[in-house]
């Protein structure tokens, strides 16, 4: 896939954040249609592609609302940075030892105390078609100024740094 200057510029500035604020909030469809939402380390296995990799159980609930429905959203925030990414993509349950024992970490063993040889230890993998991140750093006060300033014009606020991203 060819990618042009401005998709690598967003593809890194999507890394950055990603990186930075570390925990996904995964948004699953449930069998009634609702969603459920649950937070998750996230890992890049390389420079940021598209592609997202989070430990589960195999047997987790969101493996199965996934087996039914593989569209997911990932939500970062922090808000006092004031940076927000939201994606969009098809999850799926892979079994990769190798990938495993790349992006493993030993606090994982919390979760899974037998590491990387837990049978129930699985990945779950998102390939992000659609993104969207807001920071609007330097801060608060110039967040105040365009809130202000659009109260007082009529026309709606529209917050710096805010980019709409296709992978």
């Amino acid at each position: 896939m060819a990618v042009d200057t401005t998709q690598r510029d967003d593809l890194q500035k999507l890394q950055d954040l990603i990186t930075e604020l570390g925990v996904a909030m995964l948004v699953t469809v449930e069998s009634d249609g609702s969603l459920r939402s649950r937070p998750m380390h996230t890992h890049l296995d390389g420079p940021f592609d598209g592609t997202l990799w989070f430990f589960t159980r195999d047997h987790a609930p969101k493996v199965f609302e996934i087996d039914r429905d593989r569209h997911v959203n990932l939500s970062y925030s922090c808000t006092k940075s004031q940076k927000y990414v939201s994606l969009s993509g098809m999850a799926r349950l892979v079994r990769d030892r190798d990938r495993a024992e790349r992006i493993w970490s030993p606090a994982y063993k919390a979760w899974f105390p037998q590491g990387l040889d837990d049978p129930e230890l699985a990945l779950i993998r998102v390939e992000v078609d659609k993104g969207e991140y807001w920071d609007t750093a330097p801060g608060a006060i110039v967040h105040a100024v365009g809130y202000l300033k659009a109260a007082m014009t009529g026309t709606p606020h529209t917050p710096a740094g805010h980019e709409k991203v296709e992978i």
